[in-house]
C-alpha cells in the first residue's frame, strides 16, 4: 500500500490508474511544473516501490540475473536495469542507487512483488539478502533537494540521477537525443523524516504534483514500465538499450533476442512522442488509439500538457509507420467521437552507426 501524500492541502488525485495513489496536482499544474523545472519544487513519488538488495555477493549476482553490469559500481552510483523473459521481453525496469553496502532498486507501483519473486527464485547459494523498503519515501526533482529546499533540506538515504540521454557504458542508442532534456533526481528519504511535525518542508510552495512530472518525462522520451511496456514489449522499441542494457556483458536471460535484433533486424515497434492539436480542449486518455490514414498503427502510452510544447504523448507505433507521417489520435468521451491531429517526433530509429557488436561477444 503506498504510503499518504506528505501534502493533502490542495491536492487534486487522478481518479484510477496506476499514479492515484499521489497528487496530479495542486491546483496550479503548469504553474507547478514551471517550479519544477526551475529547481525550486519537487514531486511526491511515494508510491514508487523500493527494494534493497544486501549481501556480500550482490554485485556479481545482480550482474549474472538483469541486463545491466552491476560490479565496480562506487557509492552514489546510479544507473538502470532491466529483467527480460526468456524470449527477451521487459518483464521489470527498475532504477538503481548504489549505497555503501547495498543497491536501492526503485520501481514503479505495483512492480515490485514481481521483481522481489524473480529474484528470490535466483539467489541459489548466493549470499543475498532481500529487503522491501517501505520505510523510505521517493520524491522526484530536476534539481537536488538541498537546491530546492536550502539547508534545512532532508537526509537523502540515496539519490538516483538520470544519466538520460548519454549512452551507458556497454549500451547502443536506437534514436537521437531529445531536444532539452531535463535533469531528474530520484531521492530516497526517511519517510518518519519527511513527516516530522514542524518540517520545514511540508509547504505547498515546495511540491509539484505528478502531472508536471509526467510532462517532462514525456518530453525528455522516457518510458515506465507501468505506461509504455506491455507483454511484448523488448528493450529495443523504447531505446532501453541506451541505459538499461548492457549488449557486451556475460550471459542474462533474453540476451539472444537482445543479440538478434541488435545484429540482424529492426524491432518490430517504436516508441514516439507525439504534439497533438491544442485546438480542442480535451486532453487525450491514455489508450487512445492512433490511426495512419485509416489504419490503426498504435498506443497513446502518456499524455500530458507541457508548459512550453503544449499537449504532449508517448505512444508506441508500429516500425512501418513513416517518420514524417501525419497522424490522428482518436478516442471516445461519453458518446461524441473526437479526432486529433498529432505530429511525431522520432524517438527510436535504427540503432547509431558505429563498430557492430560481435555476435560471438554477445553470447559470451
Amino acid at each position: 500500500m503506498s504510503p499518504a501524500p506528505l501534502i493533502t492541502h490542495r491536492a487534486i488525485h487522478e481518479e484510477s490508474g496506476p499514479d492515484a495513489a499521489v497528487p496530479a496536482h495542486y491546483g496550479a499544474p503548469l504553474r507547478e511544473q514551471r517550479r519544477l523545472v526551475a529547481g525550486t519544487a519537487v514531486v511526491d513519488l511515494g508510491h514508487l516501490e523500493i527494494l534493497e538488495v544486501r549481501g556480500e555477493d550482490r554485485a556479481t549476482w545482480l550482474t549474472t540475473v538483469t541486463s545491466q553490469v552491476f560490479t565496480d559500481r562506487t557509492e552514489g552510483d546510479s544507473f538502470e536495469a532491466c529483467v527480460l523473459s526468456p524470449q527477451g521481453r521487459v518483464e521489470s525496469l527498475f532504477q538503481v542507487a548504489t549505497g555503501p553496502e547495498s543497491f536501492f532498486l526503485i520501481t514503479d507501483p505495483g512492480t515490485r512483488e514481481r521483481l522481489h519473486d524473480y529474484l528470490a527464485l535466483m539467489t541459489f547459494a548466493n549470499r543475498i539478502e532481500l529487503v522491501e523498503r517501505d520505510d523510505l519515501h521517493v520524491l522526484g526533482s530536476c534539481a537536488p533537494l538541498a537546491t530546492v529546499f536550502g539547508e534545512e533540506s532532508p537526509t537523502p538515504t540515496a539519490t538516483w540521477i538520470q544519466a538520460w540521454p548519454e549512452v551507458a557504458p556497454g549500451g547502443v542508442a536506437y534514436g537521437p537525443d531529445p531536444d532539452f532534456p531535463e535533469p531528474w533526481h530520484l531521492t530516497l528519504v526517511s519517510d518518519a523524516e519527511l513527516r516530522a511535525p514542524g518540517a520545514p518542508w511540508r509547504k505547498p510552495e515546495f511540491f509539484a504534483g505528478l502531472w508536471a512530472a509526467e510532462a517532462v518525462r514525456i518530453v525528455n522520451h522516457r518510458p515506465r514500465l507501468v505506461r509504455e511496456v506491455d507483454e511484448k514489449t523488448i528493450p529495443h522499441e523504447l531505446d532501453l538499450l541506451r541505459t538499461a542494457v548492457h549488449t557486451n556483458k556475460g550471459c542474462y536471460r533474453g540476451q539472444e533476442t537482445v543479440a538478434k535484433v541488435l545484429n540482424l533486424g529492426q524491432p518490430p515497434r517504436r516508441l514516439v512522442r507525439l504534439h497533438l492539436d491544442g485546438s480542442q480542449d480535451m486532453p487525450a486518455p491514455v489508450g487512445a488509439e492512433v490511426f495512419f490514414g485509416t489504419k490503426k498503427v498504435g498506443t497513446l502510452t502518456s499524455s500530458a500538457l507541457h508548459a512550453d510544447e503544449g499537449p504532449v504523448a508517448l505512444a508506441v507505433l508500429k516500425r512501418t509507420v513513416p517518420h514524417d507521417a501525419a497522424l490522428i489520435v482518436a478516442f471516445e468521451v461519453g458518446e461524441a467521437s473526437v479526432k486529433l491531429d498529432a505530429s511525431q517526433v522520432t524517438i527510436v530509429t535504427e540503432r547509431d552507426h558505429g563498430e557492430r557488436p560481435k555476435a560471438a561477444q554477445l553470447r559470451r
